[in-house]
């Protein structure tokens, strides 16, 4: 069972996000890490579509309305995916509407699809439903930009996307996708590629920037 370590419940579920840069790896050619103190920039996300796949219970707050907000507010529409419709609730106690189920969901629709991390991804053992591994492998395969942030990327890696990739993740996730064949980095944020991974909650921004800049200069 691998245990979520649960962060300090904020009014408010914008982070001020102050991150050392230790755990940050070199960058190179194939893989890019921000610190957290490089976000905040505006980027023209207007003719960009974002899936957001969240768990149907537990996902964690800041990882779905943090980078929500930045994506709307740079002026992407973004829809909302999990197993089924309805209402999800989240760790923290937030709710949002689910537009649609991942079994529905086309990766074809959408500029860049991202997995919300939180506790639910192990709860509803996520990196065995076959709607979001099928999910993770069709984006995959028509070249989009995938994000997963916290647990999340425990799905892309069990679709074998993450195998032979440099990527991050919350660290109770770590033995997992490295299990599935990925370089753990430990960073803040990494990027490989088309793949941008978040370790946890207060790399929410940062990732949500990473992928803006991505869709930029895709």
């Amino acid at each position: 069972m691998i245990i979520m370590r649960c962060g300090t419940v904020v009014a408010c579920l914008m982070l001020c996000i102050s991150v050392s840069a230790a755990g940050c790896i070199t960058e190179d050619t194939n893989t890019n890490d921000i610190n957290d103190n490089e976000v905040h920039k505006m980027i023209d996300l207007s003719n960009n579509t974002i899936l957001m796949v969240i768990a149907p219970s537990d996902f964690r707050d800041e990882e779905l309305f943090v980078p929500k907000e930045f994506f709307e507010k740079n002026g992407a529409e973004v829809v909302i995916a999990s197993e089924k419709t309805g209402t999800a609730k989240g760790m923290l106690g937030g709710t949002t509407p689910i537009d649609l189920s991942v079994s529905d969901a086309d990766s074809s629709n959408y500029d860049a699809v991202v997995f919300v991390g939180g506790s639910g991804i192990e709860s509803h053992k996520l990196y065995e439903n076959g709607g979001y591994l099928k999910l993770a492998t069709d984006a995959s395969s028509s070249g989009k930009i995938i994000g997963a942030i916290c647990l999340g990327p425990m799905v892309p890696a069990a679709a074998g996307i993450l195998s032979g990739k440099n990527a991050t993740v919350f660290e109770s996730g770590a033995a997992y996708i490295t299990g599935k064949g990925a370089n753990y980095t430990g960073a803040v944020v990494t990027r490989d590629g088309r793949i941008i991974t978040g370790e946890g909650p207060h790399a929410a921004e940062a990732f949500a920037q990473m992928i803006a800049e991505s869709l930029t200069f895709e």
